[in-house]
């Protein structure tokens, strides 16, 4: 293992919103909506994590004994960093608080012009604009010589530390600090129109078309303090003048009831905690104002996308259904500093060139829906379609994001292509009931998936500052102006194409009333995924997943129990090994009381029975993480003023 830590993760969240939404028809025909949006999302969060450091332990001339290995991996074993303990580092405490919140809003004008039975029109025109900002994300980190024993087996790992205290913070060293700031900003105009022409022929009763554009942008700004700065003068004076220590920044310890819920016999739960005010105070109080770019965190993508179709809807007799084309033309810039090259940008954290990557494809996209009657209460349909959903910005963008102290990164590549693939499906509903309005239907569905993305883990290169280095992974690289520099190999997850593949499957779905209110929804799916490449998992993919609700609703009152599941699935690579998550369950309600008519409350519980979210890297005797994200309990009331015409 490389890392084995207990994290602490405590959030503070607070949204504000507002939301308008106006109708008129000046005319008639014609109808408008206007609709405006803004909100403010206050995510201050604090994370600290106190790890056992095996790789740098080992690195750094450190042993391995006691070992119990199974398969390739050594899940238990004692680790010593070098000279029995006693030296380099076998322990690091990191503590990242951030300051960060999001600001929301858009405007959008969309419109219904009918000039006559044969006719109707639509546009929708609008703008929306998204600010994420870290403005102040202080990072302190301390570290030490360890020997420590651990055991990966159990339901959570478990650590003891042998020569160290985890309570005790005098027994750490003050490694390193810094107070970046990072900004997101994401911007969309777009604008669409469509007309329906009603022919009502034999076959064909009408034709729809219409075309879109959009244009996004998304740019990512990196600020960094650097290592001689501002740690080095941080360390020196900045706590009340004299040189800080671990000391300086704690206060007491994590909370009496940390992992209580998930932790096993041996895992560590109690450790000496950081104080949030005395961290930003230190740090702010050393802060000269000085930040510079941190290059390959920094990058930019714009895609304008101009798209049209046409469908034609029709029916004769028993058969109903429609056939369309869409045509979508995509273009990309993106723009970002990769290490080496002409280095244009030169500073503390290497050297860099500036690039753009322009790239333009286009998609032809038909799809086909066809229904038969084949009794008053029997339905069949029938589907196919290609499809196309394009990367995620940070896919496409020419960026690295480093996590220097497992030497592990994430990095984008702007010629990533969209997931694509051709599907089809077929269905057989039987509506029963009363009113024909309870329902039993089964699926087939075949998915042929010409591309999907993934990630790649590659080597790469990248320049640090650190007086903890791992010394089998990293060479010196010190100049007069920056003496504690080294070169390290970090295993980067490279954003690529995972070629092709397939996926298969069965759904079912049964919606069932008892009378009274009473009545029972159920659905199940069975998806078999194969990769086209040895060794590639297609992301996302559980081959077992299914939800069952029991529910009651009359005028005035409906409340709701919901159980889901999914069974285990390939998530992406992370920190260079493949993530899995095992199999999730969880139960949810909801209540809901229309006090009178436009007034309601409403209340919900999700993840009633506390399920845990459980990670492991391929197989269940790596584990890569549990998270207890605990309950949640939501109270609203909803709000709905209507006039008369």
């Amino acid at each position: 293992p490389s890392l084995i830590g207990s994290a602490l993760f405590q959030q503070e969240r607070e949204r504000k919103a507002f939301n308008a939404e106006v109708q008129f028809r000046p005319a008639s025909r014609f109808e408008l909506n206007l609709n405006g949006f803004w909100s403010r999302f206050g995510a201050d969060n604090i994370n600290q994590n106190y790890l056992a450091w095996g790789s740098n332990a080992l690195g750094g001339g450190g042993t391995l004994t006691n070992v119990t290995t199974v398969g390739n991996t050594a899940v238990a074993g004692t680790i010593a960093s070098a000279a029995n303990g006693t030296s380099g580092r076998g322990v690091v405490y990191d503590a990242i608080d951030r300051k960060a919140f999001a600001k929301t809003w858009y405007g959008d004008i969309d419109g219904t012009f009918t000039p006559n039975e044969k006719w109707i029109t639509h546009f929708d025109i609008g703008y929306t604009q998204a600010d994420g900002d870290t403005e102040s994300q202080p990072f302190v980190e301390f570290g030490a010589p360890a020997t420590f024993r651990y055991d990966l087996r159990g339901k959570t790992p478990q650590v003891q530390f042998l020569n160290i205290d985890p309570t005790n913070p005098r027994q750490m060293e003050f490694d390193f600090a810094s107070l970046h700031h990072i900004t997101n900003d994401d911007s969309e105009s777009y604008a669409y129109a469509d007309a329906e022409r009603f022919v009502n022929g034999a076959v064909l009763k009408s034709v729809k078309f219409g075309l879109k554009y959009a244009d996004q942008e998304r740019d990512t700004d990196s600020q960094a303090t650097t290592y001689g700065g501002f740690f080095l003068p941080l360390s020196a004076t900045g706590c009340g003048g004299h040189a800080c220590t671990a000391a300086d920044f704690a206060d007491g310890l994590t909370p009496g009831d940390f992992l209580e819920s998930i932790g096993a016999s041996g895992t560590l739960s109690s450790y000496w905690s950081v104080n949030r005010g005395i961290i930003e105070r230190i740090l702010s109080g050393s802060f000269n104002g000085t930040r510079i770019p941190n290059p390959p965190e920094v990058f930019s993508v714009e895609e304008k996308a101009t798209a049209g179709f046409v469908m034609a809807n029709l029916k004769s007799g028993k058969w109903k259904g429609n056939v369309g084309l869409r045509l979508v033309r995509t273009e990309q810039t993106s723009t970002g500093n990769i290490v080496g090259g002409a280095g244009e940008i030169q500073n503390a954290f290497g050297n860099f060139t500036h690039v753009t990557a322009d790239r333009s494809y286009t998609d032809l996209l038909p799809s086909v829906n066809f229904a038969r009657d084949l009794s008053d209460q029997l339905v069949l349909r029938l589907a196919a379609a290609r499809t196309m959903a394009r990367p995620d910005f940070t896919d496409v963008s020419p960026r690295v994001t480093l996590n220097p102290g497992a030497l592990t990164g994430q990095g984008g590549d702007p010629n990533v292509d969209p997931y694509r693939a051709n599907q089809a499906d077929v269905s057989l509903e039987w509506y029963h009931g009363k009113d024909n309005d309870e329902i039993l239907s089964a699926a087939l569905f075949y998915k042929d998936i010409q591309s999907f993305i993934t990630d790649q883990p590659v080597q790469q290169a990248h320049l640090i500052q650190t007086d903890t280095p791992n010394l089998s992974l990293c060479t010196l690289a010190a100049t007069a102006q920056f003496p504690n520099r080294y070169s390290c190999q970090f295993t980067i997850n490279q954003r690529v194409n995972g070629g092709g593949g397939n996926v298969m499957g069965l759904e079912l779905n049964a919606l069932q009333k008892f009378g009274r209110g009473f009545g029972i929804q159920a659905n199940y799916t069975y998806s078999d995924a194969e990769a086209d490449e040895a060794g590639l998992e297609i992301p996302g993919n559980s081959k077992n997943s299914g939800n069952i609700v029991g529910f009651f609703e009359n005028n005035r009152f409906g409340a709701r129990l919901a159980y889901s599941y999914r069974s285990e699935f390939f998530v992406t690579f992370d920190r260079s090994t493949r993530l899995n998550q095992d199999s999730l369950k969880s139960l949810h309600a909801s209540l809901a009381f229309n006090v009178y008519p436009g007034l309601a409350i409403t209340v919900d519980g999700v993840n009633l029975t506390n399920e845990k979210i459980v990670q492991f890297a391929s197989d269940s005797f790596r584990p890569r993480a549990v998270y207890d994200n605990g309950r949640y309990y939501f109270l609203g009331v909803r709000f709905q003023l209507q006039s008369g015409s």
